[in-house]
Formats: structure tokens, C-alpha cells, sequence
């Protein structure tokens, strides 16, 4: 997989579609938010997929390094990544 030459802007987690994939660029979180989302198992340089989309607020659900963790919104928003092209 390679980063999209036609978007090189990091763009939120919570803005891709279903199946799209991504690189973990960047946290916009404080100090907390920051280690938490660490503890699941994200960093920057790790690629995901979206899985699940929310519903009426519901979680957003990514496939990591071969298992599922769901993010609530705020989260998903704060992490910037970049989409990557098969």
C-alpha cells in the first residue's frame, strides 16, 4: 500500500468511508487522551481500515494490526491520518 498522491493532507479518522484505509499520522488529544487511545493500540505509523461506521452516534470500529477497537466519535476525530491506496 502507498500513501494517495492526490491527497497528501492528513484528514480525521472519523472522515474516511467503510473498507477505506489509512495511516495513523498525528493525535490532536491532551496528555490523557493521548495515552489512552495508545493503550488500545494506536500509533502513529500504524495503518488501520474502517470497519463500522457510526450510527446516531454510535462507535467507529477499525481493524489494527489484526484486531477490532471501537473509537467513540470525539476520539475519531482527533486522530489525523492519512489515506492510503491499494
Amino acid at each position: 500500500m502507498n500513501i494517495s498522491k492526490s491527497d497528501k493532507q492528513l484528514i480525521a479518522l472519523n472522515s474516511l468511508s467503510l473498507g477505506q484505509k489509512a495511516l495513523i499520522v498525528a493525535f490532536s488529544f491532551d496528555v490523557d487522551g493521548t495515552e489512552r487511545v495508545q493503550k488500545m493500540g494506536l500509533f502513529p505509523g500504524e495503518r488501520l481500515e474502517i470497519m463500522r461506521l457510526p450510527s446516531q452516534g454510535g462507535a467507529v470500529e477499525i481493524r489494527i494490526r489484526g484486531y477490532f477497537v471501537s473509537l467513540r466519535k470525539e476520539e475519531a476525530e482527533r486522530i489525523m491520518v492519512k489515506l492510503l491506496v491499494d
